[in-house]
């Protein structure tokens, strides 16, 4: 499989749903237009699998979506777990100071000090605000996104710097 650096996960595929190759499709994505039809996904981390969606409608809190091609069950059920992508370029703008998720992964976090802290691995999206998990010398520490703990992010140097906070970045 040919990894593309360049994909952003915006949904994953659940389950199939009913016999007629539809599948519920757990959205990963903010933007609307994701599924809507004439769309293009990707099934997998590569370009090699594109599923032009024919139809999408909500469903409990997930998608249930048709693709071209895919038109019974078994070829749907072939799909589950299926994680679907899209080209990051196609990725709308955001506000100063929100980032996208494949943005901040990979990213060294360090504190104001410059002692190390680890490299974002995970960004995990709670009710109350995002909590980036971070793996370095410390282990996992996980670092709330807020203003108060996040001091800089530069997505250039791929660096984040956060405030020195006991029990955060201290054992």
């Amino acid at each position: 499989m040919t990894r593309v650096p360049g994909l952003i996960a915006v949904g994953r595929i659940t389950r199939a749903h009913g016999v007629s190759g539809e599948v519920a499709v757990l959205p990963l994505s903010e933007v609307p237009s994701r599924f809507e039809p004439g769309s293009t996904v990707f099934a997998g981390e590569s370009e090699e699998r594109p599923l032009r969606v024919v139809a999408a409608r909500p469903h409990r809190q997930r998608l249930l979506v048709s693709f071209q091609g895919i038109d019974d069950r078994a070829q749907a059920e072939s799909l589950r777990g299926e994680y679907l992508f899209v080209v990051a370029s196609s990725a709308p703008q955001l506000p100063a100071g929100q980032y996208w998720t494949h943005q901040l992964i990979g990213c060294d976090v360090k504190t104001e000090n410059g002692a190390p802290i680890g490299r974002i691995r995970e960004i995990i999206h709670t009710l109350a605000n995002d909590v980036w998990a971070a793996t370095g010398p410390l282990g996992e520490v996980l670092i709330p996104a807020l203003k108060d703990v996040v001091v800089e992010v530069d997505l250039e140097a791929r660096r984040v710097v956060v405030r020195d906070i006991p029990g955060l970045t201290a054992p």
